[in-house]
């Protein structure tokens, strides 16, 4: 795997900054034969857009494929997906370059890159770069879905509210009716009631966003560093903003008994069933049949409404930053649902490559 890449079979490359020209993928491997839902790439997009307490940073998100694409088919040769930035302001960012925001890749950029990196919105760190990313992933899941498999991402937290209950692949499907993306109402009420509170106080509010994936059958995956729950963690903590991931009973099983933690295995109907979640689908690097569930927990937006404290590289002293006049999210959660979506699309259909589910023609 090289920089800012996906995958050993379906390579995903990603490129382009915050307040440049654009932002996008380019797919190298992909199957051809699959015919392009272009609405379906859309929709993708607008769910990435819109979502409660989001930036008022208003992006049409209008992509071209520019190739690999032929007669509305795929033709095996590498795609490239670009998403237009047209709803830039640099000017701000402009204004603070010498005084980096607290816990943003400003300072640690700024360092690596010798000062050379682009500081308009964090560059290819920025939220905005994750527009090429739900395009690919979109791509992906179409794949996907004609091997049976259904990726639903969905919030489970946001500051002190949260939804504890177990949901139906119905509820799932609906997520994105709600404004935060929660599939319960009245914890959805709640969720933006948290949004609400830390937006009149100038503040911002993390999240948890949970992923189930439905239809991989046991066997899908590799063992130990490219094992399919490591890659899909690596994928979810390269999302801006994530701080952890946990599969399964994550870190509440350093406090639990195997014999309460084990998901037992039964046979039903002459199959293999594991029964239970516990492990959050995956063993070992390999999917065991059973749904896979993971969480990815989002931080509090960094560039608040709030002064903050800072330092002025130039003169080298300690500073107040005022951000006010800034876009920013006031939680990053509820965006970040289909991006957390198309990153595990990306991972599953490079993994379904490998085991040979995925071949280099599409097929039903």
């Amino acid at each position: 795997m090289g920089l800012n890449t996906l995958g050993r079979l379906i390579v995903f490359s990603f490129f382009g900054e915050s307040h440049g020209r654009l932002v996008g993928s380019l797919i190298q491997g992909f199957p051809a034969g699959l015919r392009v839902d272009g609405d379906r790439i859309r929709l993708s997009l607008s769910r990435r857009r819109a979502g409660y307490g989001s930036t008022a940073r208003v992006e049409e998100d209008s992509f071209e494929i520019l190739t690999g694409v032929f007669k509305g088919f795929t033709t095996g040769a590498p795609l490239l997906i670009v998403v237009w930035n047209t709803d830039i302001d640099p000017g701000f960012y402009e204004r603070i370059r010498s005084t980096p925001r607290p816990s943003h890749v400003d300072y640690p950029y700024r360092v690596r890159y010798g000062g050379f990196n682009d500081y308009r919105g964090g560059g290819f760190s920025s939220g905005r770069f994750t527009a090429g990313w739900v395009a690919a992933g979109s791509l992906a899941a179409q794949v996907l879905e004609r091997k049976g498999v259904r990726i639903y991402a969905h919030v489970t937290r946001i500051g002190r509210a949260s939804y504890r209950g177990e949901p139906s692949e119905d509820d799932l499907k609906r997520v994105y009716e709600s404004p935060v993306r929660c599939v319960d109402p009245d914890a959805s009420r709640m969720m933006m009631r948290e949004i609400d509170e830390a937006s009149r106080e100038g503040d911002s509010v993390g999240g948890v966003v949970e992923c189930r994936i439905y239809g991989v059958p046991p066997g899908v995956g590799d063992p130990l560093l490219e094992g399919l729950d490591v890659e899909l963690a690596r994928a979810a903590m390269s999302i801006p903003g994530v701080k952890g991931v946990e599969f399964g009973k994550g870190f509440e099983a350093s406090c639990m008994r195997g014999s309460v933690f084990n998901d037992e295995l039964t046979v039903r109907d002459a199959r293999v069933e594991v029964a239970g979640f516990s492990d959050g689908g995956v063993v070992g690097g390999v999917s065991t049949g059973s749904m896979i569930v993971f969480r990815a927990a989002f931080k509090p937006t960094p560039s608040i409404a709030r002064v903050q404290r800072t330092v002025n590289l130039e003169e080298m002293r300690s500073v107040n930053l005022d951000l006010s006049g800034g876009r920013f999210d006031i939680c990053i959660a509820p965006r970040a649902v289909p991006v957390v979506e198309a990153v595990s699309a990306m991972v599953l259909v490079d993994h379904y490559a490998r085991a040979g589910l995925v071949g280099r023609v599409v097929k039903d």
